[in-house]
């Protein structure tokens, strides 16, 4: 079922920079009420306040259910939600043993435990209001295993497939909720990591998918579309073929880059 978003009450984690940015921009620009959140305060108010009216920020670490309530609270002020947007993420890359175990369960709280927490939260409002949409960011990664990148692939696939479970629960509801899995998106996620040939979106090409669901509510959505069919064809070619394909080109040494860029982001998402 679509949802209106002409003066809806939207959530959108990980508003401050990116995706999340973009998404809360053009919400405000289809007319609805926009509520973000961010770990960045600073940074998120900004957002807000260079959108205008229709936009309220607060600081949100999603990762701890007790500030995604007060989100969440804050949200209800204006009505009860009717969207929710889980876009809140970190990547760490590096050989899988070479990290800090800390940061990859910080990782995981984050990308997945996150996700858990927002829908929790709204859900079943929803249910019982018998409208609403939620949009749940994964990643082609959540598709196909990415050396170098081990965590992350894992809190991915969980976010797809929790999505998938919970879309089984909602068969009889009029509630939907859209898988989102983009390839490379042009965001501090990705700079300074080599992703020659990897097709990329922009934060805007996402924004639009994100609405678009809105409208019709479709369970799975890849960008670019085309990439629908990769993450079957990894299920179905023999493993050790595919770790082959993947050492051929290089996967684990092109993502796990250390450069400057990629030095400042795993520096600023360390204070996550």
């Amino acid at each position: 079922m679509a949802i209106d978003l002409n003066g809806a009450v939207t959530c959108v984690t990980g508003a401050g920079r990116g995706i999340g940015e973009a998404t809360a921009r053009a919400l405000a620009d289809a007319g609805a009420q926009v509520v973000l959140g961010d770990i960045d305060e600073a940074r998120v108010q900004q957002v807000a306040a260079d959108i205008g009216p229709r936009a309220t920020a607060m600081k949100l670490d999603v990762a701890d259910p007790a500030s995604f309530t007060a989100f969440i609270e804050q949200a209800r002020t204006l009505g009860a939600v009717d969207l929710l947007v889980n876009n809140a993420g970190i990547q760490r890359t590096g050989e899988f043993t070479s990290q800090a175990l800390e940061m990859q369960l910080r990782e995981i709280q984050i990308n997945l435990g996150g996700v858990i927490t927002g829908m929790h939260l709204v859900l079943g409002d929803m249910q019982a209001r018998n409208y609403g949409h939620i949009v749940n960011i994964s990643s082609m990664a959540g598709k196909m295993t990415v050396p170098g990148a081990a965590v992350y692939t894992a809190s991915k696939f969980g976010v797809a497939s929790l999505s998938r479970a919970v879309r089984a629960e909602l068969t009889d509801s009029d509630v939907t909720l859209t898988t989102l899995l983009p390839a490379a998106v042009q965001t501090d996620l990705t700079a300074g990591l080599d992703i020659r040939g990897v097709p990329k979106s922009s934060p805007d090409d996402v924004a639009r998918e994100i609405l678009a669901s809105c409208r019709h509510g479709q369970a799975e959505v890849t960008l670019p579309r085309w990439l629908a069919p990769v993450g079957t064809v990894e299920q179905i070619i023999p493993e050790r073929l595919g770790n082959f394909i993947k050492r051929a080109v290089g996967a684990q040494e092109r993502i796990s880059a250390d450069n400057e860029h990629a030095r400042q982001y795993r520096e600023r998402t360390s204070r996550s």
